[in-house]
């Protein structure tokens, strides 16, 4: 078929004879003709024109769609990255309205990556890495947007490690060929039992056997601790993790107790312990004979200062050569006191505690020769040692989980008995 142009109008003057001049002369009358109007035929193009009209077409369509990689910088919000890049502020709103995409989309994290596909500021597609394994995906279809959070799969490894001390539990960690991370959890694990900036000694050793994520032959990340057994002056403490029914999961001792006590033994992360437990200290600045009725534990400041067991807030302020100082009541008559503090967290007198909770920062307020924390465990108004005071026993678990526990627990439990019978072996030859 032939293309189309505009019509082309043509207008015929007729006399009213058949054989009369088309011009009529002045004297004659004239009679309007019929006005005609017809499309004007053109040759068809040719097949080279029609391949190179749809060969722009379809580039130009590909060129609407853009794919954008944006990458969180601090102060960053998702606003923020959509105006500087001239996407739709509609299409914001539509999805940080979705369930499943609120949160994630507005907790960014500089170094986070979201990958935008977009035509003309229109979005089509969002995505944002959540973490090794699972993806935020939000597209849009007819109606609207969608969320999804999507799990790539990766390749669980089980592996096993075996260190001893000869200078420091991270030095020995790294000998034994694993990582900070891996380390910092198994001694959160036996943190009840074990108080691992003053009772570990030389010779000590462990054994731990975790998980590591790999993907296409690359390592993701280490996962979690599934058992553990670390001797402490000669006496074992073990742990195996547990996963319940419902997702949630704890570690447990082989008697089925839970690891988590009522008291941590030492309210810091690791440090360097500045003076032992003495009744007979003689004081730093005063230089008298002072009992040091507690542990300090050295660490620079802004160090964070966890609450050993739940409890409640009954001192808050400057206590003597304590400076400032928080002492908490907890149940069974027992009280701690957390002194020389830089400053406190948020909260007052009468503040109910969960253990593990900041309650302030390590600091040298009142008489301190140095940034440390001073902490106390009192019975009954009686001081105690809080390296070695006996502690009250952890919950067991729960009666109707306690077959299932047997049955997963006991390879594991084969498993470290197998490293202590190599480790006995090596050591006699």
């Amino acid at each position: 078929m032939g293309l189309l142009l505009p019509v082309v109008t043509v207008s015929l003057f007729l006399t009213s004879g058949t054989n009369e001049s088309m011009v009529a002369p002045a004297t004659s009358s004239i009679v309007q003709g019929t006005r005609v109007e017809r499309p004007l035929a053109l040759p068809e193009a040719p097949a080279s024109a029609k391949q190179s009209q749809t060969a722009a077409g379809q580039a130009l369509e590909q060129s609407a769609e853009t794919m954008l990689s944006l990458s969180v910088q601090p102060g960053d919000t998702l606003e923020l990255l959509f105006r500087r890049n001239g996407l739709s502020l509609a299409d914001l709103a539509a999805m940080t309205g979705l369930g499943d995409a609120r949160e994630h989309l507005r907790l960014l994290r500089p170094g986070d990556t979201i990958e935008i596909s977009h035509q003309a500021g229109r979005v089509l597609s969002l995505a944002k890495q959540l973490d090794d394994v699972s993806v935020l995906q939000v597209d849009r279809n007819t109606t609207g947007f969608y969320a999804d959070i999507l799990t790539r799969e990766v390749d669980i490894r089980s592996v096993s490690r075996h260190g001893v001390i000869q200078s420091s539990l991270f030095e020995a960690g790294t000998a034994a060929g694993i990582t900070d991370a891996v380390t910092m959890n198994m001694a959160g694990i036996f943190q009840w039992d074990i108080d691992f900036i003053q009772d570990v000694r030389v010779g000590d050793d462990f054994t731990v056997i975790y998980e590591e994520l790999w993907r296409d032959g690359v390592k993701l990340r280490d996962g979690e601790i599934v058992a553990a057994e670390f001797i402490n002056q000669g006496t074992p403490y073990r742990a195996v993790r547990y996963v319940f029914s419902g997702g949630d999961s704890d570690y447990f001792t082989p008697d089925g107790r839970s690891v988590r006590k009522a008291f941590i033994r030492a309210p810091v992360d690791f440090a360097r312990v500045s003076s032992s437990f003495n009744l007979n200290r003689r004081h730093p600045i005063l230089n008298t004979i002072r009992a040091h009725r507690g542990v300090d534990y050295a660490a620079p400041t802004g160090t964070s200062v966890i609450a050993a067991g739940d409890g409640k807030v009954t001192f808050r302020g400057i206590r003597n050569g304590y400076g400032n100082t928080i002492i908490l009541q907890h149940g069974g008559n027992i009280t701690t006191l957390y002194g020389h503090l830089s400053r406190f967290a948020s909260f007052r007198i009468g503040s109910r505690i969960k253990q593990g909770q900041t309650l302030g920062f390590v600091g040298q307020s009142g008489l301190a020769t140095g940034p440390h924390l001073h902490y106390e465990y009192r019975l009954n108004g009686v001081h105690r040692n809080p390296r070695t005071v006996t502690l009250p026993p952890a919950d067991p678990i729960p009666a109707e989980h306690w077959e299932d526990f047997l049955t997963a627990a006991a390879p594991l439990w084969r498993q470290l008995d197998l490293y202590q019978r190599i480790r006995f072996s090596t050591a006699s030859n």
